[in-house]
């Protein structure tokens, strides 16, 4: 069953009290994910004037966590399932396939206490590797959709910003967290303290849940230039099957030319260009975090063989796809391109 849009959070508030919220956080998560969210929390409590929320971090050992930039964050203590909590929500970002092996046990644990659970980013790795999440309509970050798809057949995968399905919900990445709790904090509190908590973070809300998350984000270029956003998108649906610039152009209404300048006076750069550096940075994302094979890669970000593609990342990175990789095996994740 899929939950109202209007009040997306099947699970109650604590009747008496704040509402316990822990959060289990997996090495190399992002600091970004964990701020959208537990900031929403601390600033309900602050707008309502009452304590709505408590919060709890924790890491599988106790010991405090590295995150993906390097900074390790404190934590209350090693996690420990059965603890009376009302939600549960991972927190991860890099590596998460193999953090999460090391916590399915948990999570199953307080999944048959009946808590609702919730990822962040890759969080919803670790849910899927228990088993949590088969079934269920699910999300993770954009750049693992197609992989977690095809990991988790039993997954109803959508690209979705956040999902809601019973006791169960996931978010792609920061952003999308911060307008999922402060989903819950509406279905929880009421329109008002939502609306007070963004404005405490001078936060603007325009996206809904059902909102796919992009490649790019083009914000306020689709206000100021939108046929320049109408194109930039049509480039992120076609990356394995790359549009002529002509036809792009007609898509958008404008002339090769035309197309050409607004590039050029906006992004510094020719349409031909931009779209061979979109490929090609898709084209890395999948050699840092999948197991496809060069040749796979290449054919899925619409290179006609796998030469023409090794000649193109060279000439791009200083490197062949191999070469990335290995180095991708080898170093730390932030000077990786961390979400």
């Amino acid at each position: 069953m899929r939950a109202a849009a209007s009040s997306p959070f099947l699970f109650a508030p604590a009747e008496h009290g704040p509402s316990q919220v822990d959060v289990l956080l997996l090495p190399e998560f992002s600091l970004m994910s964990l701020a959208a969210t537990v900031e929403p929390l601390r600033a309900a409590n602050r707008v309502s004037g009452q304590e709505l929320y408590r919060w709890r971090l924790y890491s599988k050992d106790g010991v405090a966590t590295p995150t993906s930039s390097n900074i390790p964050i404190q934590v209350h203590g090693a996690f420990v399932a059965d603890a009376s909590r009302d939600v549960l929500i991972v927190v991860a970002a890099f590596n998460a396939r193999r953090h999460g092996r090391t916590i399915v046990g948990d999570l199953r644990k307080v999944a048959r206490r009946g808590v609702p659970i919730g990822g962040i980013e890759s969080g919803s790795w670790a849910m899927a590797q228990a088993g949590l999440l088969d079934g269920y309509r699910a999300t993770t970050h954009w750049e693992d959709l197609e992989e977690f798809a095809d990991a988790f057949r039993a997954v109803e995968v959508v690209p979705d910003r956040y999902v809601v399905d019973r006791k169960r919900f996931t978010a792609g990445g920061a952003a999308p967290a911060l307008d999922m709790i402060l989903g819950m904090v509406r279905a929880h509190h009421g329109l008002a303290v939502a609306l007070d908590v963004a404005s405490v973070f001078i936060y603007d809300q325009r996206q809904t849940a059902e909102d796919q998350q992009r490649i790019v984000s083009v914000g306020r270029l689709a206000t100021h230039d939108p046929e320049l956003a109408e194109a930039i998108r049509c480039m992120q649906n076609h990356i394995e099957e790359p549009l002529p610039i002509a036809a792009l152009a007609r898509r958008v209404r404008l002339s090769v030319r035309a197309l050409q300048l607004r590039f050029r006076a906006k992004l510094g750069t020719s349409p031909h260009t931009y779209y061979l550096d979109l490929r090609l940075a898709a084209a890395r994302r999948m050699l840092q975090h999948t197991e496809h094979s060069a040749v796979e890669v290449g054919t899925a970000c619409g290179f006609e063989s796998g030469s023409a593609f090794a000649r193109a990342f060279r000439a791009r990175y200083a490197m062949s796809p191999i070469e990335a990789r290995r180095r991708t095996a080898g170093s730390s994740p932030w000077t990786t391109g961390a979400n």
